[in-house]
C-alpha cells in the first residue's frame, strides 16, 4: 500500500501555541504530529509514503533524515513550490505514485482506521474515491456527509453548520488513480470541491463508517487535547509511546 501524506500546511490557526514550524510538525508530547502518521502506519501494509510538503519543508525534510530509519518504508516526497491547495498536492503526489490504489492522509488529522479494512472495502466496492466516515455529535467545525449506508455511496457533502449529530469527512483516502481524475483542473484547487462534490453526484465516491479515535489540530484546543490523549491511545493500542 502506498500512502500520501499532506504535510503542505501553513497552520495559521496554530501560530499563537506552535510557531515556524509546518503544522504537521507541531510538537505533540516531545514527537512531531507527523511521528504519530507514521508510526500509526507501521501497522498495516504499507511500503512507501510519500510526503506532499511545501511550507517549510526543510523542517520536515532534516527531522525524516534524522528519524526515518525508525520506519519501516520508504518516505519520498513530492515538493510544492507554491501552495497548491489539497487537490494540487494529491495531484502531485500521484504522479509519483506506483500503485493502482493510493491511500491519502491529512498531515494534520489523527482517525485511529484500519487502513487495511478500508484498503479491502475500497476495492470490493466499484468507486474512485473511498472515504472513512466519522460519526460526531454536536459539531460546527465539519461539513456533514449524508451516505446510503446499504449501497455505501456517498450521496451529498453538506456545508458547515450546527449538526446535532452526523457523519463527517475523517480526511482518509483511498483513490483509484485515474488518470483522467483531474482533467481540465488548475494545478491549485480544492480536492473537496473539485473533485469529490463531482464525483459523488456520479455515485463513483464511496464512505464506509469508522468509529476510531479522531482528533484534528487545526485549532489551539484540540492541539492541547492531542497533547493529553495521543500519547494515551499509542499505549493502549501498541502504536508505540512517545518519547521511547
Amino acid at each position: 500500500m502506498e500512502v500520501i501524506i499532506l504535510a503542505g500546511g501553513l497552520g495559521t490557526r496554530l501560530r499563537s501555541v506552535v510557531a515556524d514550524v509546518p503544522k504537521c510538525m507541531a510538537p505533540v508530547a516531545g514527537k512531531p504530529f507527523l511521528w504519530y502518521l507514521l508510526k500509526y502506519l507501521t501497522k498495516y501494509d504499507v511500503t512507501r509514503v510519500i510526503l506532499s510538503v511545501g511550507y517549510l519543508r526543510e523542517v520536515i525534510i532534516d527531522w525524516i533524515d534524522k528519524c526515518g530509519d525508525e520506519f519501516p518504508f520508504s518516505i519520498e516526497y513530492a515538493v510544492e513550490t507554491e501552495p497548491l491547495g489539497t487537490g494540487g498536492g494529491i495531484k502531485l503526489a500521484l504522479e509519483i505514485a506506483k500503485g493502482s490504489n493510493v491511500a491519502v492522509l491529512n498531515g494534520d488529522t489523527f482517525f485511529d482506521v484500519d487502513l487495511n479494512a478500508l484498503y479491502e472495502d475500497h476495492r470490493l466496492y466499484p468507486s474512485t474515491v473511498s472515504i472513512a466516515l466519522r460519526p460526531m455529535k454536536d459539531f460546527d467545525r465539519y461539513g456533514r456527509v449524508v451516505l446510503d449506508e446499504v449501497q455505501h455511496t456517498v450521496k451529498s457533502f453538506e456545508e458547515k453548520k450546527y449538526c446535532k449529530e452526523g457523519l463527517i469527512n475523517g480526511g482518509i483516502y483511498m483513490i483509484y488513480r485515474d488518470t483522467k481524475l483531474f482533467a481540465g483542473l488548475p494545478g491549485k484547487f480544492s480536492f473537496e470541491t473539485e473533485v469529490l462534490e463531482p464525483l459523488s453526484a456520479q455515485e463513483r465516491v464511496c464512505g464506509f463508517i469508522h468509529n476510531g479515535y479522531f482528533i484534528d489540530i487545526g485549532i489551539p484546543e484540540d492541539y492541547e487535547k492531542a497533547n493529553r490523549e495521543l500519547p494515551q491511545l499509542f499505549k493502549s493500542r501498541n502504536y508505540g509511546i512517545a518519547g521511547d
